[in-house]
């Protein structure tokens, strides 16, 4: 039996931090696209890494525990990946809320439930959960507690209050992060910690699709404006990873990490301010 790590959404961040913390273990590596977590396993595998592939789906609690059964079949539960998730070219309002919002709340609260003694979880948000007017302390509270269940029945997430699939992108990643915060309590129970990264603009697959989404233009004058002048790479964003997932960081829970370049304090008081 052998200590395990979860990984959601078989993708190039996740891929990284994967490769960085994974060494040792078995990894089992979901994405809803099954080919997509065969073609990550093979390259780990062949790299000497332990990584079994698994089809899931975020949106789907009954997909995720079936896929923290399968976990748990090979040994205890200590590290969780979640770099799942929809970007606002690719999908609704009504799948980024589902997937992004959603599937995130209930995959920390199951994966909470199970994780090891000593185990600890990064989640991937995004820079747009800084992007947006401050909300109240009652809707934030909201969206950091409120039951799985409940959560899309909350008025802030509803369609007539949603301008965008950008603006549901955003919702769904602030409450990634105020769930991130609830959640290191319930961790804490267990004697484990989760926190939360928010890259900016970081070269993947998904980022490409929104250089030639309808976007396109102002995500590439976000990087070129920022104090970087770059998007970032993956491996940036696993060195993160590495600091809150290691034992340098073991007084690191609850906490989002802002990895963007700049873009963000530029958005504010720089070029990128609208």
């Amino acid at each position: 039996m052998k200590d395990v790590m979860i990984v959601t959404g078989a993708g190039q961040i996740s891929m990284a931090i994967a490769r960085r913390m994974g060494y040792g273990m078995k990894i089992v590596m979901g994405d809803k696209n099954l080919k997509n977590s065969e073609a990550i396993a093979k390259v780990m595998n062949e790299a000497g890494f332990d990584v079994v592939p698994f089809e899931m789906d975020l949106s789907s609690r009954e997909s995720i525990q079936e896929m923290i059964h399968v976990a748990q079949e090979f040994g205890d539960i200590k590290m969780l990946i979640n770099g799942a998730g929809v970007s606002p070219s690719q999908a609704s309002i009504e799948t980024i809320l589902k997937v992004d919002l959603y599937g995130t709340a209930v995959l920390l609260e199951e994966v909470g439930k199970v994780i090891k003694k000593g185990g600890v979880g990064v989640t991937i948000s995004s820079q747009s959960g800084w992007r947006m007017p401050a909300l109240s302390q009652e809707e934030d509270e909201q969206l950091a507690t409120t039951p799985t269940e409940a959560l899309l029945q909350l008025p802030i997430l509803q369609e007539e209050n949603i301008r965008d699939t950008l603006h549901a992108y955003q919702l769904a990643k602030r409450c990634n992060e105020k769930r991130v915060m609830a959640q290191s309590v319930e961790w804490g129970k267990r004697g484990a910690r989760i926190n939360d990264i928010a890259p900016g603009i970081i070269v993947t697959p998904l980022a490409l699709d929104e250089f030639h989404g309808p976007r396109g233009e102002f995500y590439k004058n976000m990087f070129a404006k920022c104090p970087a002048g770059r998007p970032g790479t993956a491996d940036e964003v696993a060195n993160v990873a590495e600091l809150l997932m290691s034992d340098k960081g073991v007084f690191i829970t609850g906490s989002t990490f802002l990895i963007d370049g700049g873009a963000t304090a530029s958005y504010f008081y720089g070029p990128l301010r609208p």
